[in-house]
This record gives C-alpha cells, sequence and structure tokens, in this order.
C-alpha cells in the first residue's frame, strides 16, 4: 500500500516536544474547517419544506449547525466555510445573525460558501466532494496543512483538535471520525474494517454485510462524516475525482472507496475527543434526520440527567438568540395553575393557567388557560389555545392551535389532517392547519 512520498507532518512531529496543549493549538489554527450544510433533509417530512436540515432548531434555543460550529470555534479552527444549497435562507441568515464574532484582523471568519456554479456552469454541487472541490480556490488562497471536512448536522460535542493530533502523531494522509455502533445498525452508514494499527484497510458505504470491529464480532465503526486531510493530499484527490468520468462526486462513495488501498487512511475514535457527556463510555452523538429521531433527542434534554450536557461553561454550544423576557407563569387557582415539570422553557413564552408536562418549548410560545401540553417540542411563536390538548408532538414555527383542539390524542383523527411519524409523533405545520405562512414561520 504505497503513501505519501513526504511527511506533511515533520514541522509538526518536531513540536512533540513542546506542550500538547501548544502542539494542538498550532494544528488547529493551521486547519480550515468546510461544514457541508447543503442537504435537503426530506426525512424530516415538512419540517424542512421551508429550511434545510441544518438549519432546523434543536433543544430550546439552538439550530442543528450549532453544534458542528461550536465544535470548531471551541477546538481553536477559526477559519471556516459553510457550503450550503437547499432552502438556505433561514441558515444564512442564522449564521450572520449569530455567527458574525469572529475577528478577521486575526484571520478569524465564518465565510458562507453558496453553490455558485464557480467550476462548472451548468453544475450546483453534485456531492459532498464537489462542495469543497467547487471551492478549491479558498483552501489555495489560505494555504492551511490540513483541511477538516464536516458535515453540519448532527448533534455531538466534539474536540477536534484531539483527531489533528491523532491524524498528526499517524502521519496519515487522511483521517475518519468513527462510532461504535451495533453490527446490525451498521447498515445506514459507510462501515471502516481496520487493522491492529487503527488504519483503515476497507471502507464501504451502507454495506449489507459489514465488516466488524477485530475482537468485536458484534460490533463495526461507522463514519461519521468527519474527516481530516492533508491539505495538498486532498486537492490532488480533488482534481483526480473531478477527471473520472462517472463519480458520483461523494466523498463516502467515491473519493474514500479509491484512497483506502492506495494510502495512508487512520479510524479515529470518538471516544477518544468526545466533551462531556453522563457516560462517556457511550459518547453523545445523534442524526436527527428524521421526525421520531428529532423528537426523541429533543426529549431526552427533558430528562433529569441528559446525555447531552448543555450547562458545560467549557464547552458551550453558541447561537444566535433574539433578546426576550424571561418565560411567565401565572395563575394559581386549583383548575387554573400556570405551570411546567420536567420541561425546558425559553424565553419570551407566557405558560397562563395551563399545564405542560415533559416538553421543550422555543423562545415566545404562548399556552392558554386550561390547555395541556406533554411530550411535546413546540418550536418558537406558537400560540395555543383554550382547552387545546397537545400529545407527542411537534408543532412548527407560528402555528396557532385552535381554542379546544386535540392533537396527538387520536392518530388516526390526525392523519387526516397531518404528518403522524412511524413512531406515533404528529408533526404540525401552519399549511397544514390552512394559516398559511405566517410572518416568520419560514425560518
Amino acid at each position: 500500500m504505497p503513501s505519501s512520498s513526504q511527511c506533511p507532518h515533520q514541522p509538526y512531529c518536531e513540536m512533540r516536544e513542546q506542550t500538547d496543549m501548544r502542539f494542538i493549538s498550532q494544528l488547529t489554527r493551521n486547519t480550515f474547517a468546510i461544514i457541508l450544510a447543503g442537504g435537503r433533509g426530506t426525512r424530516l417530512k415538512q419540517l424542512t419544506d421551508f429550511r434545510s436540515k441544518p438549519a432546523v432548531p434543536f433543544a430550546g434555543k439552538f439550530r442543528i449547525i450549532d453544534f458542528t460550529l461550536s465544535n470548531c470555534v471551541n477546538s481553536g479552527i477559526r477559519k471556516i466555510g459553510v457550503a450550503t444549497q437547499y432552502k438556505a435562507h433561514s441558515l444564512i441568515r442564522h449564521i450572520q445573525r449569530g455567527w458574525s464574532f469572529l475577528d478577521g484582523r486575526f484571520d478569524e471568519f465564518i465565510q458562507l460558501l453558496p453553490a455558485q456554479q464557480q467550476i462548472d456552469e451548468t453544475q450546483w454541487y453534485q456531492g459532498t466532494a464537489d462542495a469543497v472541490y467547487q471551492n478549491i480556490h479558498f483552501l489555495r488562497r489560505y494555504a492551511p496543512a490540513h483541511v477538516l471536512v464536516v458535515a453540519g448536522d448532527h448533534i455531538y460535542k466534539m474536540d477536534y483538535g484531539r483527531m489533528l493530533a491523532h491524524h498528526v502523531q499517524h502521519h496519515a494522509d487522511m483521517t475518519v471520525a468513527c462510532i461504535d455502533v451495533p453490527l446490525a445498525d451498521a447498515r445506514e452508514f459507510g462501515v471502516m474494517g481496520i487493522d491492529g494499527s487503527g488504519r483503515v484497510i476497507d471502507f464501504v458505504e451502507k454495506p449489507q454485510h459489514p465488516p466488524a470491529i477485530p475482537g468485536q464480532p458484534d460490533r463495526a465503526l461507522a463514519s461519521m462524516g468527519v474527516y481530516i486531510f492533508n491539505t495538498a493530499f486532498l486537492l490532488d484527490q480533488l482534481e483526480r475525482d473531478a477527471r473520472t468520468p462517472g463519480s458520483s462526486r461523494d466523498f463516502g462513495k467515491d473519493i474514500i472507496p479509491h484512497i483506502v488501498p492506495r494510502h495512508r487512511v487512520y479510524a479515529h475514535r470518538f471516544a477518544d475527543s468526545c466533551i462531556g457527556g453522563s457516560d462517556l463510555d457511550k459518547p453523545y452523538w445523534r442524526d436527527v434526520g428524521t421526525i421520531d429521531a428529532y423528537w426523541e433527542a429533543n426529549m431526552e434534554m427533558t430528562k433529569v440527567t441528559p446525555e447531552l450536557n448543555l450547562y458545560d461553561r467549557d464547552w458551550p454550544i453558541w447561537t444566535y438568540q433574539e433578546q426576550m423576557p424571561p418565560a411567565k407563569f401565572v395563575f394559581d387557582d386549583d383548575d387554573r395553575r400556570g405551570f411546567a415539570v420536567d420541561s425546558l422553557i425559553a424565553g419570551g413564552c407566557i405558560i397562563s393557567g395551563a399545564t405542560v408536562k415533559r416538553s421543550l418549548l422555543f423562545t415566545s410560545v404562548n399556552v392558554h388557560s386550561w390547555a395541556s401540553v406533554e411530550d411535546s417540542v413546540i418550536l418558537p411563536g406558537v400560540d395555543v389555545g383554550r382547552h387545546a390538548v397537545i400529545r407527542r408532538c411537534v408543532i412548527d414555527k407560528q402555528c396557532r392551535i385552535p381554542e379546544g383542539m386535540q392533537i396527538g390524542v387520536d392518530p388516526e383523527v390526525d392523519r387526516k389532517r397531518f404528518h403522524v411519524s412511524p413512531g406515533g409523533v404528529t408533526l404540525v405545520t401552519a399549511e397544514m392547519l390552512g394559516q398559511g405562512a405566517a410572518p416568520g414561520q419560514h425560518g
């Protein structure tokens, strides 16, 4: 298996005589991150009718992409490009509002990279590799030592600096972050076969018969969609792939299978760079790509001790948030008491003589008297009328739930008007309620 003729890591290898922290900070400062945020997110159904998956609200005040962006910033990687394509308006607006604090005087930035047909004037981004290839001039302009390519639609906390150190220490051309999953679940991922040193010797995309981890016949290593490349090596591979007839221009389908037998590719265990969590033996990583997965991941946040720690000041999740008054709970009569239990309630909410249990309410949600909300995710600006009943629902932005309406009580009734997931979660949008596009809904 041939490898690159000259080690690009020599300056960093020599730095290992210094402290590990300085070694890693040198690596992160000389890394360019490209976040792939152009996915359609069709499995989230009507929740992504007017927004891309990375722009979907999550955990009461964030957007999904905030987790990847925060990982970059907290890791010390502050040259960041965000490749957008489908339904990107709300994502672009969110980044402009909430992520403009990086200082260009220190060569720190978040650069939006919309599909602009920069290489081929007849094509938008054709695949994950093509999204990077069409922005190759940015990589040449900044000439980083390494490029981090990462999906912008997963929920997790990870120190990319540790992965960079692992990459350099193994003299790798490419490193793939991976999670340990049951063999039966691995069919939904790109799966790596590795040798005893962690070098990738096989890579297959969504295989019917996934290779197992050596010594663990019931487990497999699945790709997280987080890649580190030596920059010169990546540019060579992108240009080679662009000249290859029939390529789908995708990292998982084309780039990685080609380079694994020819170059030095290593697997990096997520457990070695995961930040926080209540159980580090099971590092927290979620693909909230379906309504059921999205609902469940939000519901996890309402537990007494969630697996994902949002209260960690050492690794904060940054975002844009409007200036809102505190949440308000009013009325304390026996039959009309405003309260919430086992729930997350964002600023600007008013719980007026209503009951909220095991739910997550985003900003400016009003729940009126005698209404009941349980086991539900309520996005910003929703108004729940008096005596309404909401059970196991995801309610999209700016919906106005009429007085007395019951949702999530009878699935057969719900299916006539709303979307009911395989897991029995009811998705409600303003369009389904016949309310059209309320101001500010599509964001």
